[in-house]
Order: C-alpha cells, then structure tokens, then sequence
C-alpha cells in the first residue's frame, strides 16, 4: 500500500475539518498535556455517537479553519483561531456539552511525579509509616521531613508540603513519592473555551443551573434599580419604587399642611383621631376570625347531616336497596 505523502495527508485533514465544521456547531477546546495515546482512544470511544474528538498541529488546524471560512463565508468560526495555542484538541458535538464535559473529566489518569513537570496543584505528604527501612532517612532529610523510626520503619510524623502548585518537581522530590508509590498528579482532556454558533465562552459557564442564572439577573436588576433611584433617572424597574415615593412625599405635605387629596383624607382621619384606626383594625381581625368560625361552622354542619343521613338509611333497611 503506498503511503500518502505530506501534500495529500493535509488536504485528507482540510476536508475532514471542514466536514466536521459544516456537521457540527458546538465545539469544545480542550487541552491535551500528558495525555497518552491509549488514554486519548478511551475517550474517543466514551464519546462515540454524537461526539468525535480531533487532534493534530496547531498550524494544521488554524489552515483549515481559514480554508473552510473562505469557502463558505463562515467567519464566526475565526472565533476559534486565537484558541488554538499549545497542545490542544477539538471535540466536535451534537450532544448537551455539560454532558460532554462531564463525560471528558471521568477519563483522568494518574501519573508519578517526572523531574522538570510543573505540579498541576499542591502535593502533601500525610504522616502515617512508610513501610521504609532506616537507612531510607537521607530522603527525608534532604526534604526536612520530620520522622522517627517505629518498629524497623520510618514513620512521618506531620503533614508536609512536599510541592506547590505551579513549582517544577525536583529529582529528590520526585525520588521520594516514587518509594512511597504516590502518583500525585491525574491527567486528562480539559475543557479550555466552548464555541457554540459563533460565540466563544469559558466552560465554567456551563456550570450554571437556573437558579444561579435567576439568582444573578434578580441582583442584576436590583443594581439598575438602586442606580436609577440614585440619580432619578425613571426605568422599568425603578419606576413603582418612585412612584410610591412620590406618594408618601405628596402624603408628607398634605399631613403639614392644609392641601389634601382623596388618599390622604383617610390617613389624616386616623392622625386626627387614632381611636378610628384602632377600631379598623379590630374590624379586620374581627372579620379573619368569623369568616374562620362560618367555614368550621359549615363543615361541622355538613358533617352533621351526612351523620343523619347515614342513620336514616340503616334505619330504614337502605343496606338491601341495592338488592
């Protein structure tokens, strides 16, 4: 079989990008550092069905964007070059993309701490035996971890920080979790940006339920609201919180002064004489509790008569009228 020369293999990767571009309209970024190639088929085939995921080079996959954006006028998809930096790759779906992403993550493997690799977040070594012989001390040492030796092993006694997040791992540190067969680090696809249509998001987006999103525009309603009354400036939402300013400022004068208005007249009758208010509000208290005692009254008095009705028909042989 003759193999397929540079020339050919990018036009074969051109078309199959361009394909997947005009299939699909929601693709997720996803970073692919210290992926292996079997970790990476797990995950095409976790994926299979709505989702196909696409690696290669960046300047591949730039060329064909811009291939695909010329021949159809699609320059939405040019929100997808300035992603394409470092190792990445491109999973191309039709299905819920927090599904997808969530699907993504299950696929992490873990790896032993390598000389030179940046730690991707803090590792701490636990007190507890090490099941390491005395004359292992020297890594410890080298490391300032605080130890003792109980019965023929050395035991760490406090929890130590061996690595920070964002710092190179040494060869002594990385000696050292390999005796204590700790594999610190798990790696796998990682979603960087989403593009869906055009536009381009950070994955935490997809994060957000509904209450989180009534949540923020409740509060984003409540600035606007705040801001308008601030300044009087009259919005959709400052507008019934001035309006009931208005009233109560209008109330204000009619109460100082002699001016009056069909809804104040009520409010200075109670001012005038504050019996009359009490006397309203007995009324109303009053009217809760009877309107309460005739529905108790209702049902105790239609409970009565099914009472009786039941009576007058055990009483009159009504068992048998079926019969």
């Amino acid at each position: 079989m003759v193999k397929a020369t540079k020339a050919e293999k990018k036009v074969a990767y051109d078309t199959k990008l361009c394909q997947l571009v005009d299939e699909y309209t929601q693709i997720l970024v996803v970073a692919a550092d210290n992926v292996g190639s079997t970790q990476l088929q797990s995950i095409r085939k976790g994926l299979r069905g709505d989702s196909v995921v696409l690696m290669g080079k960046n300047t591949m996959m730039k060329r064909s964007v811009r291939i695909h954006s010329e021949n159809t006028g699609n320059t939405g998809i040019l929100n997808l070059l300035p992603l394409l930096q470092g190792n990445v790759g491109l999973i191309f779906t039709k299905g819920d993309l927090k599904e997808v992403s969530e699907e993504v993550a299950k696929y992490k493997v873990g790896a032993p701490a390598r000389v030179g690799l940046v730690a991707p977040i803090d590792v701490v070594v636990q007190p507890g035996n090490t099941g390491l012989d005395p004359s292992q001390t020297s890594f410890f040492q080298v490391l300032n971890i605080p130890t003792k030796i109980n019965k023929g092993t050395v035991e760490i006694i406090t929890p130590v920080e061996l690595i920070k997040k964002g710092d190179k791992v040494g060869s002594s540190e990385a000696a050292l979790l390999a005796k204590l067969a700790i594999r610190p680090f798990s790696y796998g696809l990682v979603v960087q940006s989403v593009y869906d249509n055009g536009s381009v998001f950070s994955p935490e987006v997809l994060d957000m339920t509904e209450d989180a999103l009534v949540e923020k525009f409740a509060a984003g309603i409540s600035m606007v609201t705040s801001l308008a009354l601030a300044i009087s400036y009259p919005t959709l939402a400052a507008a019934p919180h001035m309006f009931i300013n208005a009233y109560k400022n209008a109330l204000a004068i009619s109460v100082a002064t002699e001016y009056t208005f069909p809804q104040a007249e009520k409010v200075k009758e109670f001012l005038k004489d504050p019996s009359k208010f009490a006397v309203a509000v007995a009324a109303v208290s009053a009217d809760a509790g009877g309107g309460a005692s005739a529905g108790a009254a209702k049902v105790e008095e239609k409970k009565q008569e099914v009472e009786e009705s039941e009576e007058e028909d055990y009483g009159g042989f009504g068992l048998f009228d079926d019969e």
